[in-house]
Order: C-alpha cells, then structure tokens, then sequence
C-alpha cells in the first residue's frame, strides 16, 4: 500500500516577543490554543470534530506548559473534547517534529486531518528545584533555570558537550574561519529582510496578534541597526577573541505557530487549495558541541529523499540560531544560492521561541510556495545537543 499525500492546508502564527516582552504575561497554553483555535476558524468548512489528532512541539515542559500541552491547547481552544493531542519534544526541532510526526499519521492512513505545531513561553520558563538526596537539609540549595541551555547535567557526559550554546557557535565560527565582521553583516541582513516582508505586508497571511496584547509585528527586528552598532557589542561567550555577540545571535523569544495538515479527502472537507505538499524530511545526529552543523547532512538526505537537489530550491527556511551556525551551513553547501535562503529574515531578527520555530519555518516555507505559485522548498534546523532536522515541501 503506497503512502497517502499530505497536504499543508493553512499555517499561522502569533508574532514572536521578546524576553519579557509584549507576550510575557501570556501562559504557554494560551498560545498554543490561540493558533489553533486561529487555524481552525480560518476553515470555518472543516467541522473541528474532524481533527483526528493534535500534535504540538515544546522544548521546555517545565512550567505552564506541562502536562501534555497540545492536549490543554485543544481544551482551551474550545474543540471538542474528542479530539486528542500529544506533545513532542525534540528540543528546537520540537516543532517541526510535531509537523513531520503529523504528516506520517496521515501518510499511513492514521489519520485524515491533524493539527501540527510548536510553542515556547521563554519568559515564563521556572527556575527548578531538584529533591534533596535526603529530607531536609540543612545547606543552601541551588535553583535552575530552565529557560535555555544545560542544566542539571549528567556527570558522565564528557566536558567537551556540555559547552554552552553560544561555545558551541564559536566552535562552529572557528572550524569555517567565520569573523565577527561576517556574523554581524548576516545578523544585519537578517534584521533588513524581516523589516522589509513585514513593510510589504508578506506577513500579513501568516501572523495571527494575540487578543489583548498590543503586539503585531515581531518585536526583535531592529529595523534601525547599523553594523556600526553591532560592531560596538561584546562578545558573549568568549572574552578573549570571541566573536558570537547577542546582535548576532537569536534571541530568548515567546511565540507558538500552528499548521492545518490533511490528506484528499480531508482536502476536500476543507473546501481550500493547500499551500504545498509534504515530499520528505530527514533527521542527524552529530557531535554535541557542533550542534550547528547538525542541518547539513539532514538536508542532504532530506532533498535526496525528495529527488531533489539544491537548484531545485525556490525558497529555503534554515533556522538563524546564531549567525556562525547558519554560516557554517551555508559554507558546507556550496552548490545552494545563498538568495534563496531566509528571504523574509530569520531567527536573529524574528525570533526563535524553541519549540515554534520548526513549526514556524515550515509554515513560512508554504505560504511562499504558494505566494509563487509553483516550487520546492526547505526549512531545516539546528539542534542543541547534536542533531539537524529537514524537511521538504512542493508545491
């Protein structure tokens, strides 16, 4: 039995705020269930009770996002109780494994009609506190933070993996020869693209405000930088010859985006034209440290999955973790044209809420599909801890 088409119907997404920004006062479970809620009235054709699935990527569970997220997101949206929802954590892939773990549902026959995406409260992560070893104890105790990064770290993990992301990226900066000067010059390229979709209203299909918050466009573009004022930025992580600064780096972000997902006959239902299709996706592992790098060979398999190579490509989504990263990428592909990549800007100048941004790219890859009409795209991401993710939409 061969497998079913998968079609992406519609994609939405809140605008992406920043670190205790516009949406820092909205729980996580609020904005999931306001993009899916977003997806499902954009379809008003689609009787919600038709939803045979709800898949949602979450980096961080620690806080209000616990307890099955996607399930409270389709009780707070108000479909019906019927309609199930599991969440899926592959850190910041999250999102776009809700995206593919959806589609294969559908590809097999699972199911018709599924929601996918991703979200990320980053401001309302909680510091954590582990149990004592034994009932009270009489010393301090410490607190983590769960908003990013290693924490509570198994002891036998070698030393060299546990570095801190940003390492991570000058690890990458320092294998491909990347300068400050050439980071900074992508962070302002990043920032110039996002401020000019959104001027040109190419946002406008997507992005669905959060009710009662005075946010509707994504709050970390920075449309008056300069590279003379990202020169002026010291570097984060190395302070000796370091080169990876927070202006060319992604941000700590909030955000959630949502993807309506069928098969022919659920196409029919909806009574739409789909944005694209789904041909394949692909996922890595690699050295922890240079988890950065993880999108190449994942894109590798990916677009030979799809009989396809990098001159296919219309458009291409490669998430922006740091500017060294996407950067040491993009060094390691040199068959791609760099013009296709991030057309409308990327993280470091939206935004990378961890467990959106897959389900983010992947819908930005279908709508431009569709705003050209013809095509194949890609969307792809870094992962910390070592692994790339890809996937490859047509239209």
């Amino acid at each position: 039995m061969s497998n079913r088409d998968v079609y992406i119907v519609d994609a939405v997404r809140t605008p992406i705020g920043k670190f205790g920004g516009a949406l820092s006062s909205v729980r996580p479970d609020d904005l999931a269930a306001h993009v899916v809620r977003a997806l499902v009235d954009r379809t008003p054709d689609l009787d919600p009770a038709r939803v045979d699935d709800v898949y949602f990527g979450d980096a961080n569970g620690a806080g209000e996002d616990n307890r099955d997220v996607a399930r409270m997101a389709v009780l707070l949206a108000g479909l019906p109780t019927s309609v199930p929802g599991v969440t899926v954590n592959r850190l910041c892939g999250s999102g776009m494994e809700a995206v593919i773990q959806a589609a294969r549902a559908i590809a097999l026959g699972d199911a018709s009609v599924a929601i996918a995406g991703g979200v990320e409260s980053m401001s309302r992560a909680p510091w954590v506190l582990q149990k004592p070893e034994r009932a009270f104890p009489a010393g301090h105790q410490q607190m983590y933070s769960t908003t990013l990064g290693w924490r509570m770290t198994n002891p036998r993990m070698p030393a060299e993996w546990t570095v801190a992301l940003g390492e991570g990226a000058e690890q990458v900066a320092d294998k491909h020869a990347i300068g400050r000067e050439q980071q900074d010059a992508f962070a302002l390229a990043s920032h110039r693209k996002a401020a000019e979709a959104w001027a040109k209203g190419l946002y406008d299909g997507e992005v669905v405000p959060y009710p009662g918050v005075e946010l509707v466009r994504d709050e970390c573009i920075r449309d008056s930088t300069s590279p003379e004022a990202l020169a002026k930025l010291k570097p984060s992580f190395r302070t000796d010859g370091g080169t990876v600064t927070a202006g060319n780096a992604s941000p700590l972000n909030d955000g959630a985006a949502a993807l309506l997902l069928v098969d022919e006959e659920g196409l029919r239902e909806t009574g739409r034209e789909p944005l694209a299709r789904i041909r394949a996706s692909a996922v890595t592992g690699i050295e922890p440290q240079l988890f950065g790098l993880g999108p190449v060979e994942a894109v590798r398999r990916a677009l030979d999955k799809a009989g396809r190579d990098f001159a296919d490509l219309t458009t291409f989504e490669l998430n922006e973790a740091f500017a060294a990263q996407a950067l040491g990428c993009l060094a390691e592909w040199p068959e791609l044209d760099p013009a296709v990549v991030n057309p409308r800007g990327g993280a470091i100048a939206i935004g990378h809420p961890l467990g959106a941004s897959g389900a983010r790219i992947t819908g930005a890859v279908a709508h431009q599909l569709a705003a050209a009409g013809s095509g194949t795209g890609l969307a792809a991401l870094c992962i910390g801890v070592g692994q790339g993710l890809a996937l490859v939409l047509e239209r």
